[in-house]
């Protein structure tokens, strides 16, 4: 298709974000055999980028990272936006869709500062701003001590370096795609499972541009589609928000593992389905709450 315009590519302005746009970008050009001045690419400064001094939980959730580059594509100032989908609200506009992903990368966590979990001192400090992996520790060792991190991943490493803490975790695919993937090591996934959609990129576009849709779909990647909606799904039924712990994650077999857990990380209750679709994905969901105590359950009252 012969472009009349250059397509606007909305992002964060992180140089994680830049580096995903940039993917989506060359998949794109290399899809549809444009040149480099078919897309340009409109970074778009959110609410979760400037404010880094308080947890995202408690300013307004993953709608921080979404809402301004919703508006621009709503407002026709964009004509995509690129997302990290574990950023993304489960309940979209109805005026967008997601209308493409990459493949998905490495969905573990690292853990930088130690060679694993088990290996850090007793009393250590891990910083973390999120909800899911402060409770997942705090069940592995109820001894460490969770001090709040916000901020990119240099921000992170930084404050590791200064040391405000003496570990951290960040997402293996946000260091592989920042060509960093030596950093830290990968903590196996049958010791903490990741959040639902970690490791993933999406495209989303306006629903009614017919054009833009079909352009996306020529990259996006079945697999890695089908897994997320599986993950998204299990999100929306449990009816959770950011200060819900929950990790999920679905596999290109079929499979859907996940894992509810209290606060303090006391309490937690995991579960599997195979064959998993969107539909086992709600009668999982089901599932972990018949067997969640009050702790838990408590945490998805907005069910």
């Amino acid at each position: 298709m012969t472009l009349t315009r250059p397509l606007r590519l909305g992002t964060r302005g992180s140089p994680l974000a830049l580096v995903q746009a940039n993917m989506v970008a060359n998949a794109l050009r290399v899809a549809h055999g444009w040149g480099e001045g078919a897309i340009v690419i409109v970074p778009v400064k959110t609410t979760g980028d400037r404010v880094q001094d308080r947890p995202l939980a408690e300013i307004g959730g993953k709608a921080l990272w979404t809402k301004e580059l919703d508006r621009a594509l709503l407002d026709g100032a964009i004509d995509f936006a690129v997302h990290s989908m574990k950023d993304v609200e489960t309940i979209r506009p109805a005026a967008i869709r997601i209308a493409a992903m990459l493949p998905r990368a490495d969905a573990r966590d690292r853990l930088i500062g130690a060679a694993s979990i088990a290996a850090l001192p007793h009393g250590a400090r891990i910083g973390t701003s999120s909800p899911r992996r402060a409770a997942q520790l705090r069940h592995l060792r109820p001894d460490l001590s969770i001090v709040p991190f916000r901020g990119n991943v240099d921000t992170r490493l930084r404050k590791l370096a200064q040391r405000e803490a003496d570990a951290t975790l960040l997402a293996a695919a946000g260091l592989e795609r920042l060509g960093r993937p030596d950093i830290g090591v990968a903590i196996p996934l049958d010791v903490m499972l990741p959040a639902p959609a970690q490791g993933a990129v999406g495209i989303e576009a306006r629903a009614d541009d017919a054009i833009t849709l079909a352009l996306l779909a020529a990259i996006d990647h079945t697999e890695t589609h089908r897994c997320i909606a599986t993950e998204r799904t299990l999100l929306a039924a449990l009816g959770g928000d950011c200060h819900s712990p929950v990790a999920a994650l679905a596999t290109p077999d079929g499979g859907l593992r996940a894992e509810l857990l209290s606060e303090d990380g006391a309490f937690h209750v995991i579960g599997h389905r195979t064959p998993a679709s969107p539909a086992e994905a709600g009668e999982l969901a089901d599932w972990l709450l018949a067997q969640a105590p009050p702790a838990i359950a408590r945490l998805f009252a907005g069910r």
